[in-house]
This record gives structure tokens, sequence and C-alpha cells, in this order.
């Protein structure tokens, strides 16, 4: 576990910085909302350079259980011994824990961060019969896509009201493009053509695409066209190809490239 020791780079879009240095000194968990791949992960890696706090991060998925967080026995060289999971390992070590779209996991990780999220800030761990004091250091960071929301993947009630909760969503249009050209070394015009395509790919929400062009996939675009590749083909291959798989949204996707470029 290290603390970072460079900035990654980060464009603040509203007051967000602010906000989560207030939460993390008041003792509260911070729940991230927003669509994928507009700089929630880079907001956190972020934050924790500037409190120089380590960060642990996990990509919550189906198979998650909070055994997978907390710890477990293992059996090593004949002996059996207790291994820390990532979130016993961030409350030891007053460290910043981000779980990655944390409605993927099953229910009881939700269960098991409560006594964390509210005033308690404890992590019982009953294989142990143990209680851990979180120290003021730690942090507890969740996110999710309120776009990909379902009555089967729906964060509950009583664990989002436990959360200090930021809003998320791209950016606008020039500090996109600053973004997009920061990232990738392109230049200004061919980013903000870039951002020109990936809105119109967001028209398309709801209408043939679950989401739009994410600025990570921009942001893979705008690598490829710096290494050489012609634009349209590399939005293409990094945006077009990642969205969607019909046919028909493929090529209306594929019209709006050729238009731009």
């Amino acid at each position: 576990m290290e603390t970072l020791r460079s900035e990654p780079y980060y464009e603040p879009q509203q007051d967000e910085v602010a906000l989560f240095e207030a939460g993390y000194r008041s003792g509260l968990p911070v729940l991230l909302k927003g669509p994928t791949g507009c700089g929630k992960t880079r907001f956190v890696e972020h934050m924790a350079w500037r409190l120089a706090r380590p960060l642990i991060t996990v990509a919550c998925h189906d198979d998650l259980t909070a055994g997978d967080l907390i710890g477990r026995f293992l059996i090593r060289g004949g002996e059996t011994l207790w291994t820390d999971g990532p979130l016993t390992r961030a409350v030891r070590a007053g460290a910043i824990c981000y779980l990655d779209e944390v409605v993927e996991a099953r229910k009881d990780t939700t269960v098991v961060i409560h006594p964390l999220a509210d005033d308690r800030r404890r992590l019982p761990i009953d294989k142990l019969g143990e209680v851990l004091e979180a120290p003021p250091e730690f942090c507890l960071v969740v996110s999710y896509n309120p776009g990909y929301q379902s009555v089967l993947k729906d964060l509950k009630q009583s664990t989002r009201q436990r959360f200090l909760a930021l809003e998320f969503d791209y950016p606008q249009p020039e500090l996109e493009a600053r973004i997009v050209g920061q990232e990738s070394g392109v230049d200004p015009q061919t980013a903000q053509r870039l951002v020109r395509f990936a809105h119109m790919t967001r028209n398309l929400k709801g209408s043939g695409l679950e989401e739009g062009a994410s600025t990570r996939l921009l942001v893979h675009a705008a690598r490829l066209i710096a290494a050489g590749i012609a634009p349209e083909r590399a939005c293409r291959a990094a945006i077009a190809q990642a969205l969607t798989d019909d046919q028909e949204v493929l090529a209306a996707v594929n019209e709006f490239c050729g238009a731009v470029f």
C-alpha cells in the first residue's frame, strides 16, 4: 500500500474538491454518482494525493462477498492463517478505500459497510471476534452509475443515506476538450472534434445506446490519433465498437464519426 507520489491530472468541474475535503475532515463517507468514464476514479486518485493518504481501490462485481472485503482464513504451509481483505487493510492503515460500482457487489457487502459509514465508524470482524475502530484518517468512498440502476441493482436508502453524495457528469465541452488534449497530446482542434462526436453519441442514449461516448473513450481515441492512426479509424475502433454491437446503431455512430472527421 503506497501513497501516490505524483499528482494525478484532474480538472474540477464544480466544487467537488472542497466538498470532499470538508467531508473527509468531518469523518463522512462519500458517494460518487455519475456515468461511466466521466472521471470519478481519477477524482478519487486526485483526492488521495491531495490528502496524502494511501488509496485502496476495489472493482466490485457480482461475486464480490463481504468475506472478500474483510478477509478470511487461508491455509499456508500447513497452518491456518488470517489474511486481511482490502477494506480491513484500509481501516487499519487509515487509508481511503474506494469501492467502485458498489451496486455490482453482493448485497451482504453493503451490510458490512453500514457500521463504517455512520457515526460508529467501526468494522466488525466476526471471524476474529474483533471490532476495528476506524482512525480519523480513514475514508470510505463508493461509486455507482444511476444510468444502470435497476430493481435488482439499486442502492438501498439505508445505505445511500449514510453518505455525502457528489454528482458527476461529463465535463462541459470546452473543459472536456482540454482534458482530452492534456491526456493524449492531440491538438485543440482534434480534441474539440472528438468532443463534438461524443455529444452526438450521447444524444442516442435511450435510442439504441445505453450510454454515449465517455471522456475515457475520447482519450483512448485521441491517443490512437496521437500515435498516427487516422482520426476516423481511431474513433471507430476506440469509440464506436466499444459502444455497441448492434449493426444499425453502429452504422449510425459511424456516420456521426464520418460527419465530424
